[in-house]
């Protein structure tokens, strides 16, 4: 599982030919969640604060993110992705 990403303690993650939809996973201290690239559905759990930031993070990277998602899903590797700042 590739890492495409760190800021403030937040990881993102992206298995390599995932399921559909197209998203990422996230873990935080002891919270993991994954988020839809598209529409930013949040499933697991995390607090409050740092799914702002992984909205705030998605907003941004959004291209990059598919882009990865289609990368992985052809078994290629990953490209990593700014992390917020």
């Amino acid at each position: 599982m590739p890492e495409i990403s760190r800021f403030y303690g937040i990881v993102i993650y992206m298995y390599i030919a995932d399921h559909n939809p197209p998203h990422f996973h996230i873990w935080y201290d002891d919270y993991k969640a994954t988020m839809t690239i598209t529409d930013g559905i949040v499933t697991g759990s995390l607090p409050r604060r740092a799914i702002k930031m992984v909205y705030e993070w998605l907003d941004l990277h959004k291209e990059e993110l598919m882009e990865n998602w289609e990368r992985l899903s052809n078994r290629e590797s990953a490209n990593k992705i700014e992390p917020l700042k």
